[in-house]
């Protein structure tokens, strides 16, 4: 009896070898590029906080210029009650924040640019909304984390340069939402609700 029961853990034991081989030699070893893709994944970013600001300015700019893009012409003066700004009054605002605060992120002057008004036509509000864009774009492609802790006055407030970095991804935000609400109260779907073209 005993020599039965040897022979049927014998048998268990080199069965599941057999299947375990048999499974290692079917499994696709993981390719080159799906290492190196996890390792890079895995490995510690350099400059975290103005890598992530410069992930997120593509997307923002692309929408917010696609909002003001979307709103007619007729509606640039347009404001959802008599207390709001209009529409122009935010083009000029997202304009200006985006060359003072990236001017301020990036430790470098801000760009000298005509003076806007809400009632500039909508071709010049939104030609200046993206020229504000490519200076932050071009203003912050080299800026590392080294001087965010920095002392910086912001005008209303003095702080951390790194306070530059999230007014500016609030900011964002914010305008686009802003801008997003004055497109449906106007029976315009924001691009962002439009989904994949």
């Amino acid at each position: 009896m005993k020599s039965i029961l040897v022979t049927v853990v014998m048998i268990s034991v080199c069965v599941c070898a057999g299947v375990r081989s048999a499974q290692a030699q079917t499994a696709t070893p993981p390719s080159s590029t799906a290492s190196t893709a996890a390792a890079q994944a895995a490995a510690p970013v350099k400059n975290p906080v103005t890598s992530v600001l410069r992930i997120i300015l593509p997307r923002q700019q692309k929408n917010i210029l696609a909002a003001i893009d979307a709103m007619p012409t007729d509606k640039f003066s347009y404001k959802p009650t008599p207390d709001q700004i209009s529409f122009g009054h935010l083009v000029v605002h997202i304009t200006e924040a985006n060359n003072s605060m990236c001017a301020k992120v990036a430790d470098i002057p801000a760009p000298k640019v005509e003076e806007l008004k809400e009632t500039d036509s909508k071709e010049k509000l939104l030609a200046a909304a993206g020229a504000s864009f490519d200076f932050c774009t071009e203003a912050l492609a080299k800026v590392d984390d080294s001087k965010l802790g920095d002392n910086v006055d912001f005008g209303r407030m003095q702080g951390p340069r790194a306070m530059g970095v999230f007014f500016l991804t609030g900011g964002w935000s914010d305008h686009y939402g802003a801008a997003a609400m004055y497109l449906r109260l106007n029976g315009i779907l924001p691009p962002t609700a439009q989904g994949q073209k």
